[in-house]
């Protein structure tokens, strides 16, 4: 089968949603399927994210986008991103009677509310329900929508989105992300606490960087605050943007990982980091609560602190956080359920 992914959030980003299509459709690839992802760097005409220069916006797609598809002749046709390119790719396929698949990776009408409430507080609310029109108009013109969750499936139901809502957990390379291995920091009389993503203002970083803590804090990431909270912070090692097997010696060097998000949709990094063996900890949000769900995993509470404190108690031994993540989230296991969903859709 021919599949087309079309995605806002692709190379050379760094992100859940670039990892997610690097893996699937390299497992797509094995089976025998002809894949092909369209990004803003197919795109002569770009305009970096006002506050986050990282990320860049294909501008006036449409026609260069239509190419592109009718070139590839796609017999599927994903949606992964409600941005530019995927506005472009859904008025192509309402254009041609094209039925396509769309997927909700992030909680969007939040990202915006509080990007847009940063400069005038009095308007978060009135963007955050702009955000959620834009969701619900955009994923029920879709066939099927792949999400993360059970959790975050009620949440879109909440927001009116009426399309049918497949949730698929993400998957982990486990023979990359291993308890075994280089550590990327010496062992410590002092315990080391852990957060791997973007450094921007939706991660709430804010939240574990002043959390109470006796010992080591580790920022692993790049993003447009990183400048300001590594002056604000000096005591906090910040490491910039880690990958592949540079990414799990840090993860294997911590004790607990902080997932300070109350926004994501589930959190690669966490599988990531107890496919290290690493418990984690977070709040009792979507994410966090659908993927700890034993103590042998870390803990969630409403006290960021107290989460950790929790989670440096969990049962078990680092062996049995990877051999659970193993059976668990898997990304050929993401791609059965991928290739069902677009079947069972005819997408």
């Amino acid at each position: 089968m021919r599949i087309l992914i079309i995605s806002d959030a692709w190379h050379p980003q760094i992100n859940g949603v670039v990892r997610t299509y690097e893996y699937l459709a390299a497992e797509l690839t094995r089976r025998g399927h002809e894949v092909k992802v369209i990004g803003p760097h197919d795109f002569p005409l770009r305009l970096p994210l006002p506050g986050y220069r990282e990320i860049e916006l294909a501008l006036f797609p449409y026609r260069r986008l239509a190419a592109e598809i009718a070139a590839f002749a796609p017999e599927s046709i994903h949606i992964a991103t409600e941005g530019p390119l995927g506005q472009a790719a859904q008025r192509w396929c309402r254009r041609h009677q094209h039925r396509f698949s769309t997927a909700f990776h992030t909680m969007f009408p939040d990202y915006f509310a509080k990007r847009v409430a940063k400069h005038l507080p009095v308007l978060y609310g009135p963007a955050r329900r702009y955000g959620i029109r834009l969701v619900r108009k955009f994923h029920n013109r879709a066939c099927v929508v792949i999400t993360t969750t059970a959790t975050i499936n009620h949440e879109l139901q909440n927001w009116g989105v009426s399309a049918p809502l497949i949730a698929i957990p993400r998957g982990v390379p486990i023979d990359l992300f291993t308890v075994e291995g280089p550590r990327a920091l010496p062992a410590m009389e002092k315990s080391t606490a852990l957060f791997v993503g973007r450094v921007a203002i939706e991660k709430n970083i804010e939240a574990f960087l002043t959390m109470e803590w006796d010992g080591l804090k580790v920022v692993v990431g790049d993003g447009p605050a990183l400048v300001a909270l590594r002056a604000a912070f000096p005591d906090v090692m910040f490491v910039g943007k880690k990958t592949g097997a540079d990414l799990a010696s840090w993860y294997r060097s911590a004790d607990v990982f902080v997932f300070p998000s109350r926004t994501d949709t589930f959190g690669i990094v966490l599988i990531e980091a107890l496919s290290c063996g690493i418990p984690v900890a977070g709040y009792p949000v979507a994410g966090p609560q659908d993927i700890v769900t034993t103590p042998l995993l870390g803990a969630t509470h409403d006290n960021l602190a107290q989460a950790v404190k929790l989670a440096l108690q969990a049962s078990g031994t680092k062996e049995e956080r990877h051999d659970y993540i193993s059976q668990t989230y898997t990304w050929p296991a993401f791609t059965d359920h991928f290739l069902e969903a677009l079947t069972a859709y005819q997408c």
